[in-house]
């Protein structure tokens, strides 16, 4: 199995797994470690705490695994205890900026928080600058409108498996993701401008 037989189903492994094979679970760890980083560092968009999310959710997984009824689907179990541990690290981490602020002293003509300043094309800004312009709006989402939208623009997930995985109605996961998309329209068609005045200029 060392050799990452996909020709074992998951839900073979996971049979085995819960009769405490742990070569079955590493297996499990082997297929899924990469998409469950993936999940992990569009929310958090940095790698050390990308991967310790991802050891946590396996941690997670492997402590649920005996709760887990084999007519699920391994990866959509998997995929919402991620996504779980990633909403729950951003609203501790959201938590923890604001008790940093308020220790601050935070000062009256500040601007509102969440609001940033629209970059501009003329700026010239490197494509460096541009993912982590792109990558702080999506940060200003709050934790549940990111979960829908990196589920569905990253991991390519549909409504009624996203509804499955963050456990709500498709008409929220629609309206999230429309409030998603609308929040980071701007800095999108941004880029968007500012890629075709490059070829424009070449």
């Amino acid at each position: 199995m060392a050799g990452g037989d996909l020709r074992v189903p998951d839900q073979d492994l996971v049979a085995k797994a819960q009769r405490s094979d742990a070569e079955a679970f590493g297996e499990l760890y082997e297929r899924h470690r990469e998409r469950v980083y993936r999940i992990a560092y569009r929310f958090v968009h940095n790698k050390a705490d990308a991967l310790d999310l991802c050891q946590e959710v396996f941690v997670r997984a492997y402590q649920s695994l005996p709760n887990f009824q084999r007519k699920a689907k391994f990866t959509t179990w998997l995929t919402r205890i991620a996504n779980n541990a990633c909403v729950d690290f951003c609203r501790l981490a959201k938590l923890r900026r604001a008790g940093e602020l308020d220790e601050e002293g935070v000062k009256e003509d500040l601007r509102r928080p969440g609001v940033r300043p629209s970059p501009k094309p003329s700026e010239g800004l490197e494509r460096e600058e541009i993912r982590e312009a792109v990558d702080a709006a999506i940060e200003e989402l709050s934790p549940d409108h990111r979960a829908v939208f990196v589920l569905h623009s990253v991991e390519g997930l549909t409504y009624e498996e996203i509804a499955t995985t963050v456990g709500c109605p498709i008409g929220t996961v629609m309206s999230r993701l429309h409030y998603a998309r609308k929040h980071l329209q701007g800095i999108l068609s941004w880029v968007k401008q500012d890629e075709n005045d490059e070829a424009v200029s070449e």
